[in-house]
């Protein structure tokens, strides 16, 4: 009898602490999904502020990779290269034209010389296989911008896909033609005035503009102007975002695809 009732306490016990175990584990669910989605403060001069929030539940790398170049300085000081009225502004580029990538130090410690590398990231989105990013791009929406391998051939075309870096862009109209195509990671919150407002900067000339067999214009060392470049780039002061004490990590990486050493390897020269 001592034994049955020694048997029937220990069991007491194990189901006691499975409830606290379990009402535990509840409280801890509903305490770190009720965490704020981060919230990037973005400082434009001349401008003023434009505020986003970020969605790592749609994007986690592609958030982590933007908070760890935002928080670490990455973005102060560069530009809004790109500016189309009533589709987007495009920027974050450290070169200033549309062909910078970030390097790996840019995103972490105790990286330098050779392991210093230029890096992207991969595109999560639908058509790179990626199925839990569902974010229109919508007014006020910011994505990843990347480069369009597939002009130059069909299949390059997963290169391109992962072959997004620092560059973002913030629509100023609904698009859809960009869904599930490029990896949406965020909202404007506060700012879509200010936003519009660099969309409709003076640009040097449109491609709708040049006249059939009219060149693009140069510069004054002759290179090729690119189209919707302002004649006065908007700065970007800083990016800061408030992770509300989530550390999201370092985000996952690839090696940037080098075009012109496949062009040459597919024609048999040497880079």
């Amino acid at each position: 009898m001592e034994v049955f009732k020694k048997i029937l306490l220990i069991l007491g016990i194990i189901i006691l602490l499975a409830g606290i175990a379990f009402v535990g584990y509840g409280f801890y669910k509903k305490a770190t999904t009720n965490i704020p989605n981060p919230i990037a403060t973005m400082e434009v001069e001349n401008y003023g502020t434009i505020k986003i929030e970020l969605y790592p539940d749609k994007a986690p790398n592609t958030v982590a990779n933007f908070i760890r170049l935002a928080n670490r300085g990455f973005y102060n000081g560069l530009t809004f290269h790109r500016t189309i009225p009533e589709f987007m502004i495009q920027g974050g580029d450290k070169n200033g034209d549309g062909t910078g990538s970030p390097s790996l130090s840019d995103i972490q410690d105790g990286i330098s010389g050779e392991n210093d590398k230029a890096y992207n990231i991969p595109g999560e989105f639908i058509a790179n296989g990626y199925d839990k990013n569902n974010l229109k791009h919508t007014k006020g929406v910011i994505s990843m911008a990347r480069t369009d391998y597939s002009q130059m051939s069909t299949s390059l075309t997963q290169y391109g896909y992962n072959s997004a870096g620092s560059q973002f862009f913030i629509m100023t109209e609904d698009n859809t033609s960009l869904d599930g195509l490029y990896a949406a990671f965020g909202k404007v919150i506060e700012g879509m005035d200010v936003v519009e407002k660099i969309a409709n900067v003076e640009v040097y000339y449109r491609d709708t503009e040049l006249k059939e067999g009219e060149k693009a214009p140069t510069d004054k060392e002759g290179n090729t102007i690119s189209s919707d470049k302002p004649k006065k780039a908007s700065v970007i002061k800083s990016i800061t975002v408030e992770t509300y004490g989530v550390d999201y990590g370092i985000p996952k990486t690839n090696d940037v695809f080098d075009y012109y050493t496949w062009l040459m390897q597919q024609y048999g020269m040497q880079s």
